[in-house]
């Protein structure tokens, strides 16, 4: 039976990787676009090749894509982030199609940290979103990451706002609180979909 597409997405430090791995416990698929976006801009990869092509050999250090000075690029400039996101997006929804093509489960969760501000949210069937609070994504970000607070303004004001976020949403993870808290909504939401995704089986045949 085709498989039901559940769109997860949250702010940076917002816990996702976290929500996806308890998912990925209960046996639910996880294609998480920041992997697939990684193998896209490989040595060779097209991704690569397009970004090469767009933003010149700059971009390059021994022939792997320097981050560090794409990301401090992007995020000083909107226009030269839209013109990367042109360049993967559509490349890494490609991939994305090509594995839930191949799944044989009832639901999958596609990971799309953007999926808001690429309006992908259109091309799935739910959407997840994991929240919370934007002064414990910058207490996070701080900790984890090292991040000033200019460099944490830079990251958040790049993405969509938590309200925008919440307003594509059809269900919603509140992660601001403890592991077992979060733990107990994914499990209750996990039964859910499996509900939603044999309903919509029968609805089809």
């Amino acid at each position: 039976m085709p498989c039901l597409m559940v769109g997860l997405t949250g702010g940076i430090a917002s816990g996702k990787t976290l929500i996806s791995q308890e998912f990925a416990a209960l046996s639910v698929p996880v294609i998480d676009a920041d992997v697939l976006a990684h193998a896209l801009v490989e040595p060779g990869a097209l991704g690569l090749q397009g970004i090469v092509e767009a933003f010149g050999t700059e971009v390059l250090v021994n022939g792997h894509l320097n981050r560090a000075y794409l990301r401090k690029l992007i995020f000083a400039d909107a226009s030269q982030r839209a013109r990367l996101e042109s360049i993967l997006h559509p490349l890494i929804w490609q991939a994305m199609q090509l594995q839930v093509a191949r799944l044989k489960t009832p639901y999958c969760l596609l990971s799309i940290p953007l999926l808001f501000e690429t309006q992908q949210y259109r091309l799935v069937e739910r959407v997840l979103v994991v929240d919370c609070p934007v002064a414990l994504q910058r207490q996070r970000l701080a900790a984890r990451n090292g991040f000033n607070d200019l460099e944490i303004d830079q990251i958040l004001n790049a993405q969509a706002s938590r309200e925008q976020r919440l307003s594509i949403a059809n269900e919603v993870i509140d992660n601001s609180k403890d592991i077992d808290y979060s733990i107990r909504q994914v499990k209750a939401l996990h039964r859910d979909y499996l509900a939603w995704a044999s309903a919509a089986h029968i609805a089809k045949l």
